[in-house]
């Protein structure tokens, strides 16, 4: 070793340090979002599945639903993300708050990949995100709703 590469170690570890830990801490941005969007989106089907069920009597089928999308919507609120009505789907089998029915909530949403602006055109990178639960109305319950 020479006189001049004295102390070069420290600045080739820093750089390749500084090289190394830029990609890996947007790696894990990006896996925080998606983990915290597929959390997001699997409380807001649970939520939403069990107050579209639990719907007090004298109450509409479109009043149970607007009651699942508000469960919904909160869940995701907690994670830091908005839901639009195009993303929250509601089904019965084989009809809504009938004796030994089922309601099944699908919410399909993506997530930008982080620090991405939307200078650079196009469409922006995103990582889909869909869950889906499905609720018993139960045999021995009193139907409601429109039915």
């Amino acid at each position: 070793m020479t006189k001049d590469e004295r102390g070069s170690a420290v600045v080739e570890f820093s750089w390749l340090a500084l090289l190394l830990m830029v990609p890996l801490i947007y790696v894990m941005l990006g896996v925080f979002d998606v983990q915290r969007a597929s959390y997001g989106a699997t409380a807001a089907t649970r939520a939403a599945g069990r107050a579209f069920i639990i719907v007090p009597d004298g109450l509409s089928e479109d009043e149970a639903r607007s009651r699942a999308f508000e469960a919904a919507r909160l869940a995701m609120r907690d994670q830091g993300m908005e839901l639009t009505s195009d993303q929250l789907t509601i089904s019965c089998n084989p009809a809504c708050l009938q004796p030994g029915s089922t309601v099944t909530v699908t919410l399909n949403t993506s997530v930008r990949l982080p620090l991405i602006p939307d200078a650079l055109g196009g469409e922006p990178p995103a990582i889909a995100i869909s869950s889906s639960h499905t609720e018993p109305y139960g045999d021995y319950r009193e139907p409601k709703g429109d039915g």
